[in-house]
């Protein structure tokens, strides 16, 4: 069962990457644009509409979770293959937009630790009287 999770993965994956060519050839460069995002909104969109109709089995969700635990390595392997040398060339856009990025991530992590700390823990009232049960035990 866990390998219908890898096959509607796999369904999505080829139907993002179609569209992605789709658009990119609509916005008129010739290359994939969004393929894998595309991909991984598919198989989101695909895995609640299942579970919605209760046909998803728990091995298939199994499949579906370990995919979704890829999708960064998966994303950053296929960065990879972009041509940095050309960006680069290209003016220091690249090089202003992944510094922006930087500061941006660092700035939002930042603030969501912030918002998890917890309340300092209260200190406790101090006894007005001494516990009966202690003095007998003295």
């Amino acid at each position: 069962m866990i390998i219908y999770g890898t096959a509607l993965l796999a369904t999505c994956h080829l139907l993002g990457i179609f569209l992605g060519d789709l658009l990119g050839h609509a916005l008129g460069v010739k290359t994939n644009v969004g393929g894998v995002g595309i991909a991984m909104l598919l198989l989101i969109v695909a895995r609640l509409y299942m579970q919605q109709r209760q046909i998803l089995p728990k091995l298939t969700e199994l499949g579906v979770e370990y995919w979704g635990a890829l999708y960064i390595p998966v994303v950053v392997a296929m960065a990879a293959q972009q041509d940095m040398v050309a960006a680069l060339r290209g003016g220091p856009v690249a090089l202003l937009a992944a510094a922006i990025t930087v500061l941006v991530c660092a700035g939002v992590i930042s603030a969501i630790n912030r918002s998890e700390r917890g309340e300092h823990e209260p200190v406790p009232a101090p006894l007005l009287h001494d516990n009966p049960l202690l003095t007998e035990a003295e």
